[in-house]
């Protein structure tokens, strides 16, 4: 019994693989014959395995093809796992990089129109930033934003910030929506986003953002500190924190991580 019950399991999971694949998300559906020849079972097993399947919604099938697909409760359960790994991978390489640049480290996620900070490491130092975890802060005034904003489009940035005041905050933060595109552009091109006395006077931060395994943005990892103690290495910082996120990245993919980066050489360049 147990065997056959192992054998279920192991064919249950032969087909969510193969309807998971790149090629079957483009063709939209596979037919059950397809299926079987590809996980190498009779066709009755097949679709034996399939029924139990769309019972549970794992997997749907196409009214107009016939054919299967995964569901969407596959999806609901495979973003519920890439937060949960996010939450598991991400506290080490937060203490790594604090180790590294000696300052306060954030895990930050998108929250409507806000930063919403959801872990933190800080050093053993007497000057530190505030902290932030729990609470939301703007996204056009911080480096964690910025880095969040990655993957959209102009005319979507647009859309997020036509009824969002651009209030007063630091003494260099963006003046309108023309001026925060401009630098999340040149962000993109660094591949990290740099903030300097955007959010409040005296403050810098750098961030770059994680990406889940689709590929897409799912958090932002970033660094914050007195612009008097991190100004002339703060685009250092920014390829170290770019290096970290895409160890995360890496690990929400489910790939092994690169051996982590030593530290840059410092450098006393202004921006």
């Amino acid at each position: 019994m147990a065997t056959e019950g192992s054998s279920s399991v192991h064919r249950a999971a032969a087909i969510l693989q193969v309807l998971g694949s790149a090629e079957v998300a483009e063709r939209g559906s596979l037919g059950v014959v397809e299926i079987a020849r590809r996980v190498g079972r009779e066709k009755t097993q097949v679709s034996r395995a399939l029924r139990v399947l769309e019972d549970t919604g794992l997997v749907e099938r196409d009214p107009d093809t016939l054919g299967y697909r995964l569901g969407w409760r596959m999806f609901t359960m495979a973003v519920n796992v890439g937060q949960q790994r996010l939450l598991a991978e991400a506290p080490a390489v937060l203490r790594r990089l604090v180790t590294a640049v000696h300052e306060r480290v954030h895990l930050s996620v998108l929250d409507d129109d806000s930063v919403l900070t959801v872990l933190s490491e800080s050093p053993m130092r007497a000057v530190q930033t505030a902290g932030w975890v729990g609470r939301a802060t703007p996204l056009h005034t911080t480096s964690a934003g910025r880095a969040l904003l990655f993957d959209h489009a102009d005319d979507d940035v647009r859309r997020l910030f036509a009824d969002i005041p651009f209030a007063p905050a630091g003494p260099r933060a963006p003046k309108d929506v023309d001026d925060l595109l401009t630098r999340l552009q040149e962000a993109r091109h660094l591949g990290y986003a740099l903030a300097d006395e955007e959010f409040e006077e005296g403050l810098v931060g750098a961030a770059a953002p994680i990406r889940d395994f689709r590929g897409r943005v799912c958090a932002a990892l970033n660094v914050s500190a007195p612009k008097f103690r991190l100004e002339r290495q703060l685009d250092t910082v920014g390829r170290v924190v770019h290096a970290a996120a895409a160890r995360v990245s890496r690990a929400m993919a489910g790939l092994s991580p690169e051996p982590p980066s030593p530290l840059p050489a410092r450098t006393d360049r202004r921006r």
